[in-house]
C-alpha cells in the first residue's frame, strides 16, 4: 500500500482521511536511492551544519526530511518522490555558502504522517495505535502519536466505539509527535508487554542500534537507527524535529506503535515514505522525551 500524504487541515478534519495506527513494534530494511544533487565534500565546522539545517527549515518544502550526519560531515536531506528538482534546487540555494554540506538523497514514495499499528485503537473518525502502556501512581495510561491525539479525541477499543478506553489526557503535535491517553474504563488490562515482549524499561537510540516494531498492517519487521535528531516537513505547517531515522519499513495504519530494542521502550511511530515491499524510510518520536513531559514509567 502506497502511502499518501495527507492535505493540510485542522484539528479533528484534518486526520478523518487518514487510515490509523495501534500498538505494535515493526522494523524492516529500507532503502533510500541517492540523488545526482548530492553536495560536494568538505569539512564543515558545527556552526556551518546548524545554519544549513535551519535553511533547509526555513525553505518549508514539504516531503523532506533532514539529519546531521557527524560521520560523514554532512546534512543529509531526504526527499520523496512529490519535491521536485526546482524544490531542491531552491533548498541548495536557501543554504548558500553552506550548501556544500548538503547531501540530497531521494525516497520512494511520499512522507506521510502514518496512523495504524499494533493493537488498535480507535477515536471518532481514525484508528492509531497504542504505543507503550504507562503509570503514574495508581493511574494507567497509554503512549502514542501526536497526530493521533491532536484535537483530544475519546478512545475506544473497537471501530463501533462500543467499549471505551478512555480521554487524551495530553497531546504535543506539530513540533513533537507525542500524546497520552488515560484508561478510564476499569475492566480493561494495560500489560506492560507488546506482544509476547516484555518492555523493563526505556532508552535513548543510537546510532545503528537493532529495533523492532510491530504493526497491525505490515506485522514485524526489523532494522536500525540510520540518524538522530532528525527533521520532517510532513507538510501545512507540520514540521517535527528531534526523531530517529531508521531503515525500517511502515505503511498507513502503523502510525503511534512502539519502536523498541530487545526489552527496552526506544520510539512511538511518527511518519514515513515507502512501503514494506520495496522497503522505505520512517521516522519515531524519542519515548524518553514523552516518559519526561508526562511524568509517566513504561510498566
Amino acid at each position: 500500500m502506497r502511502i499518501k500524504r495527507t492535505t493540510p487541515r485542522s484539528g479533528i478534519a484534518r486526520r478523518t482521511r487518514l487510515l490509523a495506527v495501534t500498538t505494535g513494534l515493526v522494523a524492516a530494511a529500507a532503502f533510500a536511492v541517492p540523488a545526482a544533487n548530492a553536495g560536494t565534500a568538505g569539512t564543515f565546522s558545527a556552526n556551518q551544519l546548524t545554519a544549513a539545517s535551519d535553511a533547509v527549515l526555513n525553505a518549508d518544502v514539504a516531503g523532506t526530511a533532514w539529519y546531521i550526519d557527524k560521520a560523514s560531515n554532512a546534512l543529509v536531506v531526504t526527499a520523496d518522490s512529490t519535491v521536485s528538482q526546482a524544490e531542491i534546487a531552491g533548498i541548495k540555494q536557501a543554504a548558500g555558502a553552506n550548501a556544500g554540506a548538503l547531501r540530497v538523497e531521494r525516497t520512494p514514495g511520499m512522507l506521510s504522517k502514518l496512523i495504524s499499528g499494533g493493537d488498535a485503537v480507535y477515536a471518532t473518525s481514525w484508528r492509531c495505535s497504542a504505543g507503550f502502556n504507562v503509570v503514574s501512581g495508581s493511574t494507567y495510561y497509554f503512549l502514542t502519536a501526536g497526530h493521533c491525539t491532536e484535537g483530544n479525541p475519546p478512545w475506544y477499543t473497537n471501530s463501533t466505539h462500543t467499549t471505551s478506553i478512555g480521554p487524551t489526557a495530553g497531546t504535543s503535535f506539530p513540533g513533537n509527535d507525542y500524546g497520552i491517553v488515560r484508561y478510564s474504563n476499569t475492566s480493561l488490562a494495560h500489560p506492560g508487554t507488546v506482544g509476547s515482549v516484555d518492555i523493563t524499561g526505556a532508552a535513548n537510540a543510537t546510532v545503528g542500534m537493532a529495533v523492532t516494531r510491530r504493526g497491525s498492517t505490515t506485522g514485524i519487521h526489523s532494522g536500525s537507527v540510520t540518524g538522530l535528531n532528525a527533521t520532517v516537513n510532513y507538510g501545512g505547517g507540520d514540521v517535527v524535529s528531534g526523531l530517529i531515522r531508521t531503515n525500517v519499513c511502515a505503511e498507513p495504519g502503523d502510525s503511534g506503535g512502539p519502536l523498541y530494542s530487545r526489552t527496552l521502550a526506544i520510539g512511538l511511530t511518527s511518519g514515513g515514505s515507502g512501503n514494506c515491499s520495496s522497503g522505505g524510510t520512517t521516522y519515531f518520536q524519542p519515548v524518553t522525551e514523552a516518559l519526561s513531559a508526562y511524568g509517566v514509567t513504561i510498566l
